[in-house]
């Protein structure tokens, strides 16, 4: 991409929306907890290969997000900023990136800029861009891979960069999500050949070839983690990755993955999903309906949105934040809505004063309402730590690391996952218990040993509670052996 004005002004709005106190709120909530956790784990191990989130193996997802944190964690030390910088900078090119394929698909600068600054300006994108986690990175991966694919398939040749632009986006689709990676931007690229193969009543082989071609060289850095993988752990981990998280949470069979929702819940999420957009995303998918049969453009973005959705809502397991990969199409398709509109106005304003001065003022308009948008999201940045009180474990870390200073001993008995930031603040691996037996031993050792457990009364064992620590609905408690009555 050239960095031309509207490139350098766009440059210049992610890097605001995406990096502006970035650092200045504690880990928040479960997502953040544990994957900070994790890739902090993963730095002070130095185990780059399997996952670890406190001492156990976690193989619900592919590693790409935590190589990314775990990096930042070496280079600018244990920082919250660091280990959001990986989903602030796929938020960035993703941004970046919808932009310059709109121009390379031959639409106007204005258009294409405006359909990038309404995925910088969607709710669902700039809060997620701004978390510890792999969505951001999926999202990145699904929309290098489709947008790819679709300026590959409209050229009359092979078009080297567009595939390995494809080729790129499924890597990293895959090695953010695993088998979801695949899933999102396959379901849309089979749709969308079929709805093509139908309209022009002709089936062209190549154009099914070279997709499923290209993702097998995707492919290739997933399988590598794989096949290394498989050497530490066997076909048990590899199997527990692929299929127990990955079909397992599809399908439902795999209970312990939580997130389950009714079959309506997307339905449900659809009057918030693309704030502050959705109308113009929703108006504009009515309104081109017409069109699709005629404009191969349209048709993409639509059948992007839409498949994605159906796909999600047969999946058992079920988060707000997986709606994420369909934000790009619906920026495209709420930016082309609106260059309708304009002509619209246009048309209607040599009769109405209204829609005249709609129609002549549309630019310094949008120009305050972007002003306004952003001012909102950078407020809500700086008032991010009013939510640490509910939602931060840093507390929790902060008593525990306050008696392992003390020169007391302190272990976590099967603990949350929630716990890792406890890993990520203290900077140092934690001892964890298993089992009962091992939490009698553990405090049995010494009067200096401290637990934390989640239930403070376990059948058998006399514990004094030391100290109830609340963090949200979720309670922990620093227990000790109770001293034996005389």
């Amino acid at each position: 991409m050239r960095l031309t004005r509207p490139a350098l002004l766009l440059l210049l709005l992610g890097c605001v929306l995406f990096f502006f106190a970035l650092g200045n709120h504690q880990l928040q909530g479960s997502t953040e907890s544990r994957v900070a956790g994790i890739a902090m784990q993963m730095h002070l191990s130095d185990d780059w290969v399997t996952p670890n989130l406190l001492n156990a193996p976690f193989l619900e997802k592919p590693p790409l997000s935590l190589w990314l944190d775990a990096g930042a964690i070496r280079v600018f030390g244990g920082e919250l900023f660091a280990v959001r910088l990986a989903s602030a900078f796929a938020g960035l090119f993703c941004v970046l990136l919808l932009y310059a394929m709109l121009r390379k698909l031959g639409r106007p600068t204005a258009l294409a800029w405006t359909a990038a600054a309404m995925l910088a300006t969607m709710g669902i994108f700039w809060g997620n861009t701004r978390q510890v986690g792999e969505d951001a990175l999926l999202t990145l991966g699904v929309t290098m891979a489709l947008l790819a694919f679709f300026h590959a398939n409209r050229q009359p040749g092979f078009a080297r960069g567009s595939w390995l632009l494809f080729a790129t986006g499924i890597a990293i689709a895959t090695l953010s999500k695993g088998v979801l990676g695949l899933a999102l931007p396959g379901v849309v690229i089979f749709v969308y050949l079929v709805c093509e193969s139908l309209l022009e009543k002709h089936f062209k082989p190549r154009n099914w070839l070279r997709p499923a071609l290209l993702t097998l060289l995707g492919l290739i850095p997933l399988t590598v983690w794989l096949c290394m993988l498989y050497q530490r752990g066997g076909m048990q981990a590899v199997s527990e990755l692929l299929l127990t998280n990955s079909v397992g949470r599809f399908s439902g069979s795999f209970v312990e993955a939580g997130h389950y929702e009714p079959f309506y819940y997307y339905l449900r999420k659809l009057p918030e999903a693309f704030l502050p957009w959705n109308l113009l995303t929703y108006l504009g998918l009515w309104h081109f309906r017409k069109q699709l049969r005629s404009n191969p453009f349209l048709l993409f973005f639509c059948v992007w949105l839409v498949a994605q959705f159906v796909l999600l809502n047969l999946a058992s397991s079920k988060r707000a934040v997986y709606m994420m990969s369909m934000a790009p199409a619906a920026a495209v398709i709420a930016a082309e809505y609106v260059r309708v509109l304009l002509g619209w106005l246009y048309q209607k304003s040599a009769h109405s004063t209204v829609a005249k001065f709609f129609s002549d003022n549309h630019r310094p308009l949008a120009i305050a309402l972007l002003a306004a948008l952003v001012g909102a999201y950078l407020l809500a940045a700086h008032r991010a730590p009013l939510a640490d009180k509910e939602q931060s474990f840093q507390p929790l870390a902060a008593e525990v690391m306050s008696l392992q200073a003390s020169g007391k001993q302190v272990a976590l008995l099967r603990p949350d996952e929630r716990l890792g930031a406890v890993v990520f603040y203290s900077q140092q691996l934690q001892h964890t218990l298993s089992s009962t037996e091992e939490l009698q031993a553990f405090l049995s050792t010494s009067p200096d040993n401290i637990a934390l457990v989640e239930n403070p009364e376990i059948p058998g064992m006399a514990l004094k509670t030391l100290d109830k620590l609340s963090v949200g609905r979720h309670h922990f408690y620093l227990v000790s052996l109770a001293a034996s009555a005389p």
